[in-house]
């Protein structure tokens, strides 16, 4: 009997079954997960940066800056020893200006604590001469603080460095904290796609071990499951990632409209204006990229090991479950 003749255009036009289907893995629930991890972690990474950029320039403004503070006392003409204090400091290389704060602009200070319209002739206010310092060629401190003891006892400096010491222990405490906060975000997602994985294999585990029988290498097998992966972490990644850069959009919008107020001011001074840089970019980039390499990687780990232990079980009979 003659064989049949295969019809060409017929059998091209089968297409193969993947050998992981993508109804087998949940895809988009495992896209959410991921996309709620990169949110979290590109938040992170947006705060940190932030809040650093926030310390920088505080301890900026800080340092270029020192403070002369004069105590009214009975009989003491507390005007007159502004303008010497003044003098004293300004004598002395490596400052540039010495300013005398006025009783307007103390005021203006006080307003928060004290009110509106208060007389402060009436109360015993500190005044306060603002010393403005070369940040290359500093001046001597103790050198300044001595002089100016010595021809006013009531005059202290204050060269802010207790801030300046607090407020870099802030920054490195709030990046530290960062950091543990994303590698925790990173080992859920780890930890997920592995569990995610095993499931898939759990379902097309019969496939994969026949394959792997008639000569199907780990490498090839292991391919198909980090191309799946790799695109529902990078889908993932991207929404978490995008949901990050619109909602720090949304503050900078928001810091935009109320800066003005009580509340604005008070979040600009702990945050910064908010401003979308070019840090914060790179940093959502870096963290889409991760994770989209992680989920990648993680697939690939887990389909060989599996693959192992299928190798292992076939070697060692006893292992075999029936």
């Amino acid at each position: 009997m003659a064989d049949t003749p295969v019809n060409a255009e017929a059998e091209h036009s089968v297409k193969p079954t993947p050998i992981v289907p993508p109804s087998n893995i949940a895809g988009q629930a495992l896209s959410l997960v991921i996309a709620i991890m990169s949110f979290l972690a590109c938040l992170t990474v947006g705060a940190v940066l932030m809040i650093d950029k926030s310390a920088s320039s505080w301890q900026s403004q800080i340092s270029r800056e020192a403070t002369v503070q004069i105590r009214p006392a009975r009989d003491f003409d507390i005007e007159t020893a502004l303008v010497e204090a003044q003098a004293i400091a300004a004598s002395f290389d490596g400052v540039t200006d010495a300013r005398i704060i006025g009783l307007s602009q103390t005021a203006t200070l006080l307003e928060p604590w004290l009110g509106k319209d208060i007389n402060l002739s009436e109360l015993p206010v500190p005044r306060l001469v603002v010393i403005r310092i070369d940040e290359r060629n500093p001046p001597d401190f103790k050198a300044i603080g001595a002089a100016i003891n010595e021809a006013i006892p009531n005059a202290t400096l204050d060269d802010h460095r207790a801030w300046v010491d607090r407020l870099v222990s802030m920054a490195n405490t709030t990046t530290y904290v960062g950091v543990a906060i994303l590698l925790l975000v990173l080992t859920a997602l780890v930890l997920t796609v592995v569990f995610a994985t095993r499931g898939a294999l759990a379902s097309n585990h019969i496939i994969i071990e026949v394959l792997h029988f008639v000569g199907a290498r780990a490498n090839f097998i292991a391919g198909q499951f980090q191309r799946r992966f790799f695109w529902i972490g990078l889908r993932g990644a991207l929404i978490g990632g995008g949901a990050a850069i619109a909602m720090f959009l949304i503050f900078q919008f928001w810091a935009g409209r109320n800066l003005t107020t009580a509340e604005g001011v008070q979040v600009a001074v702990l945050f910064g204006d908010f401003s979308i840089g070019m840090g914060i970019f790179i940093g959502t980039f870096f963290v889409i990229a991760l994770v989209a390499a992680l989920t990648t990687l993680t697939a690939r780990l887990t389909v060989v090991r599996t693959i192992y232990e299928i190798d292992e079980q076939r070697a060692d009979p006893s292992r075999q479950s029936y």
